[in-house]
């Protein structure tokens, strides 16, 4: 069975959505095989259960040095969502582009950005990925063609149309990737944009990380009709899916299913991934009036990590991730130690990366293709 249903340009029928994730008491987590036609490969079974242990151990850090006063500004910690960003960005291709908002440590690192540059983005120092002038919010990655990481709450969206209608534009077999949270999903540029986006024929794939609350408030609470991806195939032809963001096996079949239809007709879609943030909204939420212990418990049975290893003990054993524990801890240690010794952003770094091609600043850092000036970040 296809996992989306219609793969016509819009018409007068109306796209389907689809709920793979269901009740989770009835579901346990079960795998629904009979809607995914893209097998998580075997062999990525331990790096990807690496990449998700690396983003917990690198936001438990940022957690402790944000205490620390070492990390300024705002820190919106991923901690709980991991599956999401791990198995959907496996899914893509090396052209393909991502866009995201303020909660972008762990999609930076599952595109290719190192523990030190992230960690050094945060310390606001130099060898950082957006050379010390983004922070926790703003990380950004030309070369991996990594978007941000924006502060504004649904900011990126029509951004990932426009990037999207570029690549039509220029006949590019790229797909733009866009995450954001349940609560952007009720600003008016994600209706704007998706209604283009489907008339359009754009090759964007929406995902959701519907976590459950914006900031305080719960979804229930706030969305008139909660099911978010049933929202948007019937308002905008566009095939929406609620998938299981706890699982990163389900979510690369997902995308990956997505991605395709995007890349080879044009059509853009809506994943709804069902997850769960174990902290606070950021560092100032403590999380503690909105939702119960009991709740944050029943969620944590359902992790990422575990999950995995219960679906893979013959790869995933007790040596296994005791071994990569042990890498990960020295890791992050590495890339905390390196923050703390990097040099901050020289004086005139102030005038990089503002402009294109323009004449009379110290250093406009231009290359050859227009859309590739800012590709030595």
């Amino acid at each position: 069975m296809s996992l989306l249903i219609n793969s016509a340009a819009p018409s007068k029928t109306p796209a389907q959505s689809i709920d793979l994730f269901g009740d989770p008491a009835n579901r346990d987590g079960k795998f629904a095989r009979e809607y995914l036609k893209h097998a998580f490969p075997k062999d990525k079974v331990v790096e990807k259960f690496r990449e998700m242990l690396l983003m917990r151990r690198f936001e438990e850090r940022c957690g402790q040095e944000y205490r620390k006063g070492k990390i300024k500004g705002f820190c919106h910690l991923y901690i709980g969502q991991e599956a999401v960003a791990s198995g959907s960005i496996a899914a893509l291709e090396a052209q393909d582009y991502i866009i995201t908002a303020y909660r972008d440590h762990a999609h930076a690192l599952a595109r290719g950005l190192s523990s030190r540059e992230v960690m050094a983005e945060l310390y606001m120092k130099y060898p950082g990925g957006t050379k010390g002038k983004g922070g926790s919010m703003h990380l950004f990655h030309g070369k991996n063609r990594f978007f941000g990481g924006h502060g504004i709450v649904g900011g990126q969206i029509p951004l990932a149309a426009g990037m999207a209608f570029a690549s039509a534009y220029r006949n590019e077999p790229a797909v733009t990737v866009c995450y954001f949270g349940d609560a952007a999903f009720n600003q008016g540029v994600f209706h704007e944009s998706a209604n283009m986006a489907s008339l359009w024929n754009l090759p964007v794939v929406y995902i959701c990380e519907n976590n459950q609350v914006g900031m305080g408030t719960l979804t229930s609470r706030s969305c008139a009709v909660p099911d978010l991806y049933r929202r948007t195939a019937e308002a905008y032809r566009m095939d929406g899916i609620r998938c299981d963001g706890m699982c990163v096996e389900e979510m690369y079949s997902v995308t990956k299913e997505a991605a395709e239809r995007a890349r080879t007709e044009g059509r853009p879609c809506f994943i709804e991934a069902i997850t769960y943030r174990y902290r606070g909204h950021s560092m100032s939420d403590p999380a503690t009036t909105y939702r119960t212990p009991n709740e944050v418990s029943t969620w944590e049975q359902r992790d990422p990590m575990l999950k995995l290893r219960s679906r893979h003990p013959d790869l995933l054993t007790d040596a296994v991730v005791e071994k990569l524990e042990a890498e990960i801890a020295a890791e992050v240690e590495d890339a905390v130690q390196f923050s703390v010794e990097a040099d901050l952003p020289p004086l005139e770094e102030i005038w990089t990366h503002v402009y294109v091609d323009c004449p009379g600043y110290p250093d406009a850092s231009v290359s050859k293709h227009p859309y590739e000036y800012h590709y030595d970040m």
